[in-house]
């Protein structure tokens, strides 16, 4: 079967967000108050090919600690969000 999978890669909570803290101080100065705690990280959409959904996250959170995250401060958090082509 074929499912379409979002991986979210987030920093660990504790780990300096650089990213994150730019956007937090330019937000007021856009207009946009009372916004705060602002984290950035990335996503990643993908189709794979596996027997079921457990097995698809299963092989997604091995290429996410080899490959695409640094477990030692990034942590993924993987979703199955539908069979590809399904409507």
């Amino acid at each position: 079967m074929q499912f379409h999978a979002v991986i979210d890669i987030q920093l660990h909570a504790g780990i300096a967000d650089p990213q994150g803290s730019t956007i937090e101080r330019a937000l007021p100065t856009l207009g946009f108050d009372g916004i705060s705690n602002v984290r950035a990280g990335k996503s990643i959409h993908l189709d794979i090919e596996a027997a079921d959904a457990a097995a698809a996250e299963a092989q997604l959170a091995q290429v996410c600690d080899q490959f695409l995250t640094n477990p030692v401060i990034e942590g993924a958090e993987i979703s199955i969000l539908e069979t590809a082509g399904a409507n």
